[in-house]
């Protein structure tokens, strides 16, 4: 007999395991039935991007930098464009086999081997590409074309070089390009918020960024930002077809201050000897004229230069790679003298008719020191006028003497010493405007009175820069105002000065400016011989900037005979008087004489501008 109550069991076992298999075959057929559904509906677009990522690949386009100007609208740097020899670094693996093979076609010079061989490594590394040879005549063009196939990592292509029409003119002040490390390049991609991925190069260095001078100062201005462009590629990775292009926003030009023609004649009359000179538009605080030498070319350090001669410039004993100008420190010597006399005026100490013994040597009270003169039984009676002109230091001595040093540093503060007088400039150094503080706390020594007297002729611990010489002539040109200096035209944020003196007035400014006048113009001035080179009258202070103490001028003889312990000469100008147009300070190391050896360059800079 049937049992009922085992065969109703099975019948409920068996429907448990339909049961079951419906639910997985249903589950089964859900899950396939979203999936379809993400696939094709709610996640076709993400898919569909990322099909396409794989099939397309995003390549930069280099921007080409911006032109840089003259203020008469002259070019200084361009864009050249050239044939260049270009290798595929990381798709070679020998790269004196790929040199041996090369030099039967294109010749290379030691220059040019010692380039590739020094960069190889690292161009491959980064799969850069490496420029072999720039600027290919046409026969080299057409004997590597002919034998290309033999060189399949390796083509012909446009490139531009950054080149400067006047590479040493301009070496210090519109400065130079070059390559980037990684974590520069991170931070130029980064600030367009790009990726670091291969690269199109429009320049035959790849990469490039501002390193010195306007160069760096206004490289995110000058270089331009990143286009792209959207290939499609095989399997293999391949280019198959461009798919979108946007185009790379070029840099913008800059319009500087500097004049040519002025820089020219800077250039040439300093005539390689080390030194600076700056000349300044005063009205406007433009920097017209900006010359630091011995100088180098820039274009042999924008373009690629081996670490052998490199290593030659940065080993010269002149440093061509040191800015003067503006990071060159020098005491201003007599130079300053314009600044103590407004000093002594603003705070009673002197008038003009104030007049003292000058017998060639000042004795310092406390203890009986004596600090001398130029001139041996000095300068007779002299009063402020003719101790400018004559540049008597034991006037300006005891002036000094008489002087409160926090009073007067803050004074001197205010005619730019110590201080930043440049919007623009590549790393300017402030120099030292010495406090008792900071003699303290660096020399761990008291201010003495003698420090004090030391800085009224412009001495001891006092130091500047030619850049501030400049400014401070500018700031004594316009009667205590000014504004901060830069090498552009409608420059943002510039600041503005005015010298608050408020028992100095016109007239004091007028008769300083005529003693400084004086100084060339007088038959017993100190630059005197400057008379005949100019059509024109300049207001002037000439310097000697002493570098080893000697008590008499036979002890400085026999110290000269080393040039490196020859005194510095400079001096600091303006005119034409009586309404000045332009400024200018020079510097020359070891030239001894600051009317006679300085005064000629400032003159012709001079010439130069008001000739026009």
């Amino acid at each position: 007999m049937i049992d009922l109550n085992e065969r109703y069991a099975e019948k409920k076992s068996f429907f448990n395991r339909l049961v079951v298999v419906y639910v997985f075959f249903g589950f089964v057929f859900s899950f396939f039935l979203y999936q379809t559904y993400s696939l094709q509906v709610s996640e076709y677009k993400d898919y569909e991007t990322a099909a396409i990522a794989n099939k397309t690949k995003e390549v930069l386009v280099q921007p080409v930098r911006g032109i840089i100007y003259d203020r008469s609208g002259k070019i200084i740097v361009n864009n050249v464009p050239t044939y260049d020899l270009i290798l595929k670094a990381s798709l070679i693996k020998s790269i004196d086999a790929f040199l041996s093979d090369l030099s039967p076609i294109i010749e290379l010079d030691s220059d040019e081997l010692d380039y590739v061989r020094e960069n190889f490594d690292l161009k491959a590394r980064y799969n850069r590409e490496l420029i072999v040879k720039k600027n290919l005549s046409r026969e080299e063009i057409a004997k590597f074309e002919v034998r290309g196939y033999k060189f399949p990592n390796a083509f012909i292509d446009v490139r531009y070089s950054r080149y400067n029409n006047y590479p040493e003119l301009f070496s210090h002040a519109v400065g130079y390009v070059g390559g980037v490390n990684n974590d520069e390049l991170d931070s130029i991609l980064n600030s367009q918020a790009l990726p670091q991925i291969e690269t199109i190069f429009k320049y035959s260095n790849g990469f490039q960024i501002g390193k010195t001078g306007l160069e760096s100062t206004y490289d995110q201005i000058l270089r331009g930002k990143f286009g792209k462009k959207i290939f499609e590629v095989d399997a293999r990775g391949r280019f198959v077809e461009e798919r979108e292009f946007i185009k790379p926003k070029n840099g913008e030009n800059l319009f500087t201050t500097l004049d040519i023609k002025a820089q020219q004649v800077a250039y040439d009359q300093m005539d390689n000897r080390r030194g600076a000179v700056v000349a300044i538009e005063i009205d406007s605080g433009s920097i017209v004229s900006y010359v630091s030498t011995p100088s180098f070319s820039t274009n042999a350090i924008s373009n690629g230069i081996s670490s052998r001669a490199f290593n030659a410039l940065i080993q010269d004993n002149d440093k061509p790679f040191f800015d003067r100008a503006s990071q060159g420190r020098y005491s201003p010597a007599s130079t300053i003298k314009p600044a103590i006399a407004l000093f002594g005026i603003e705070n009673n100490i002197i008038d003009w008719d104030f007049s003292i013994e000058d017998p060639g040597y000042f004795i310092l009270p406390e203890d009986q020191r004596v600090y001398r003169g130029w001139k041996k039984g000095g300068h007779g009676n002299v009063n402020l006028n003719k101790a400018m002109i004559v540049s008597s230091n034991t006037f300006f001595f005891s002036l000094a003497y008489k002087s409160d040093i926090n009073k007067l540093i803050e004074h001197l503060s205010n005619f730019g010493f110590g201080t930043k007088v440049c919007a623009d400039c590549f790393n300017p150094d402030k120099a030292l405007l010495p406090t008792p503080e900071w003699k303290m706390n660096n020399l761990n020594f008291g201010w003495f009175k003698g420090d004090t007297v030391n800085l009224g002729v412009g001495q001891g611990y006092l130091s500047a820069t030619p850049l501030q010489l400049a400014y401070y002539s500018t700031v004594l040109a316009n009667k205590g105002t000014s504004k901060e200096l830069s090498f552009i035209y409608e420059k943002q944020d510039i600041k503005d000065l005015n010298i608050q003196l408020n028992n100095t007035d016109d007239l004091d400014w007028k008769r300083l400016h005529q003693s400084m006048i004086g100084v060339i113009e007088s038959p017993i001035g100190t630059a005197k011989r400057l008379q005949e080179l100019k059509t024109y009258t300049v207001a002037a202070k000439s310097g000697t900037v002493e570098l080893v103490s000697t008590d008499t001028k036979e002890d400085y003889k026999i110290i000269r005979e080393n040039e490196g312990n020859r005194d510095h000469a400079i001096i600091i100008a303006f005119g034409p008087m009586p309404n000045p147009k332009y400024a200018v300070s020079v510097v020359i190391e070891n030239g001894e004489s600051g009317g006679s050896v300085a005064g000629p360059v400032a003159i012709e800079v001079l010439n130069s501008l008001i000739g026009k």
